[in-house]
């Protein structure tokens, strides 16, 4: 039996995954996200869908980042008409992200003009069909079976097994930077007969976490002895809640004297409420913190900050102190009205502890830029910069070989996704040296066939 899967996104690029499987008898999307870039009016977002949306039968989706699932409500403005499948979590999860997106859209197109990708009642409709499934819990889709299994990512991600006469295709979103504090280990998918594999670090090696929070403790501490601001763009899924915990840990074991922090993200404090209430997904260091009565995302010095009142009183609260808002490249979000404030000052320090994709404001600002303009504010950049690989929620380049060696011997051809080219190149090349594996890097619109 032959199916093709056709990249529609999430090539050539880290961000807008967007696959197609074809069996013959059915098409299955995996994945339908936007292209993250600064400019917000980006016409790749607004362009219509390369297939016809009411032609889809089913869409599977791996996690809720908004480069996963930030064009979904428009693909139902589009025609598309199907049900959605996906983790409980990630369900949850999407529903903040759409709605948080409406918003920023809402103010975008008010300053901009830029138009609405989709509307409330698109996002509300893909909820409405949107369809539940744990990890382990083996579904059927017409003659396939679909399984999801845990991605050790963010919180309810998965990696998606699509089966069908003993055959097997993995699209592995995005792979998890296991061991991690918050979630399980990600679950390597054996037996399996091609992949779709993530790329982002495919190049890359990233620092030892051993000594991650050292240099969160170091940061804090140069902040603290400067007087000073520590920003932290952050993603509100994952990075922050990690952040949290860390500096949960040091304030609360007396490693770290209390600073005050400011969580100020609308969508990372909601976020932060479905993590409490799927503690049955978290690893069992936290279940067991949580069942002792110590909730680890909370500590002597944390405010949160919800409306934007409390948002803008931040810069009269007196010097030291870490602000740890939206969005994590900078892009949008309450993190570039701190960074039009403090970037100017010698005394701040802008931290990045996450990936920034080349063309968005956090990736020029790492890459040394010194005069940026934000919100149409020219900004001298004065503060310090500095990143934490560290912390990235992404496998790096030996995680994902071994992710990819893990699916066994029955392993016939791997397409290397999700990567900046050089990157997704670098692991193919690895896994082909290595492994002995086909690996191709496909190009956008390729169409590629494989027996399933």
């Amino acid at each position: 039996m032959k199916s093709t899967v056709t990249f529609h996104g999430g090539v050539g690029t880290v961000t807008g995954a967007n696959f197609l499987l074809d069996t013959g008898s059915q098409k299955i999307l995996v994945d339908c996200g936007i292209l993250q870039q600064e400019n917000a009016c980006s016409e790749e977002n607004f362009a219509p869908f390369s297939y016809d949306a009411s032609a889809i039968d089913a869409l599977l989706v791996t996690h809720a980042h908004a480069d996963h699932i930030g064009r979904i409500p428009k693909l139902v403005h589009d025609g598309y008409k199907g049900p959605l499948y996906s983790t409980p979590a990630t369900k949850d999860l999407a529903a903040l992200m759409f709605d948080d997106a409406l918003r920023v859209m809402k103010e975008r197109d008010e300053k901009q003009g830029c138009g609405m990708l989709y509307e409330k009642e698109d996002a509300e409709r893909a909820l409405a069909a949107w369809q539940v499934h744990d990890y382990r819990a083996p579904f059927s889709l017409g003659d396939m079976s679909v399984e999801f299994t845990d991605a050790g990512h963010i919180l309810g991600a998965a990696i998606v097994r699509v089966s069908r006469a003993g055959k097997s295709i993995v699209f592995s979103g995005d792979v998890g930077n296991s061991p991690e504090p918050l979630l399980n280990d990600t679950e390597m998918p054996r037996n399996s007969d091609y992949m779709v594999v993530e790329s982002v670090y495919g190049d890359r090696v990233h620092e030892g976490k051993e000594g991650r929070k050292e240099m969160l403790r170091a940061a804090v501490e140069e902040t603290r002895k400067n007087k000073g601001t520590l920003l932290i763009p952050s993603f509100s899924i994952e990075r922050t809640q990690i952040l949290l915990f860390e500096l949960n840990e040091m304030v609360e074991s007396g490693s770290m004297a209390p600073i005050p922090v400011f969580l100020d993200s609308p969508l990372a404090i909601r976020v932060t409420d479905v993590f409490r209430r799927y503690k049955e997904l978290l690893s069992p260091t936290l279940r067991a913190r949580f069942e002792g009565g110590d909730d680890p995302f909370s500590f002597p010095g944390l405010k949160v900050t919800p409306n934007i009142g409390q948002s803008r009183d931040i810069h009269k609260e007196s010097d030291p102190k870490i602000i740890i808002a939206g969005a994590g490249m900078s892009g949008g979000g309450r993190i570039r009205e701190h960074e039009r404030e403090y970037l100017p000052m010698k005394n701040a320090t802008l931290l990045f502890v996450g990936y920034q994709a080349p063309g968005s404001l956090g990736r020029r600002i790492q890459d040394g830029e010194k005069h940026v303009v934000i919100d149409g504010e020219h900004i001298r950049i004065k503060a310090s910069v500095s990143a934490l690989s560290g912390y990235s929620g992404h496998a790096d380049r030996d995680q994902l070989l071994s992710f990819v060696e893990s699916a066994g011997e029955k392993l016939k051809k791997v397409f290397v996704t999700m990567g900046e080219p050089k990157s997704s190149l670098f692991l193919a090349q690895r896994i082909k040296d290595f492994l002995g594996v086909e690996a191709i890097v496909p190009e956008k619109g390729d169409s590629l066939e494989i027996e399933l």
